[in-house]
């Protein structure tokens, strides 16, 4: 249970509903909403406390892209995704382009802590020091 632990479940419900909200905009508005849906992604993969939860979240948090797209939200198929292995093949790209997404979100929180850190530890040297006390 201790992976458990290590997930932000809000992040990733809300994370997901974003990414499918801009999926239903895009098909009932604008098309140009559809890139937004990553938004969702990258929220539930940044919400994460490490790189491998954020990407499976990521790659779990697109799974209502994959009923949308199955729906037909996403344009109709024909030739080759059509069959079994292509429907297959469409919901590896959509769960791996998730997984992507959420690891970029998830690398990007990284970045920030690390940033941070290195930001606070340059405050404690030096002679601004005793500035940064009040």
């Amino acid at each position: 249970m201790e992976f458990i632990d290590n997930i932000d479940v809000k992040a990733l419900v809300f994370g997901a509903a974003i990414a499918a909200a801009f999926i239903i905009f895009g098909y009932l508005y604008w098309d140009w909403f559809y890139p937004f849906s990553a938004i969702g992604l990258l929220y539930a993969g940044y919400a994460q406390k490490d790189i491998i939860s954020g990407t499976l979240i990521g790659a779990f948090a697109a799974t209502p892209i994959v009923a949308l797209t199955f729906q037909g939200y996403l344009g109709h198929f024909s030739g080759f995704f059509v069959t079994e292995t292509g429907m297959l093949t469409v919901v590896i790209i959509i769960l791996l382009v998730g997984a992507f997404v959420g690891l970029v979100g998830a690398w990007a929180k990284r970045s920030r802590v690390k940033a941070k850190e290195e930001y606070e530890k340059k405050q404690k040297i030096g002679k601004n020091k005793n500035k940064n006390k009040k």
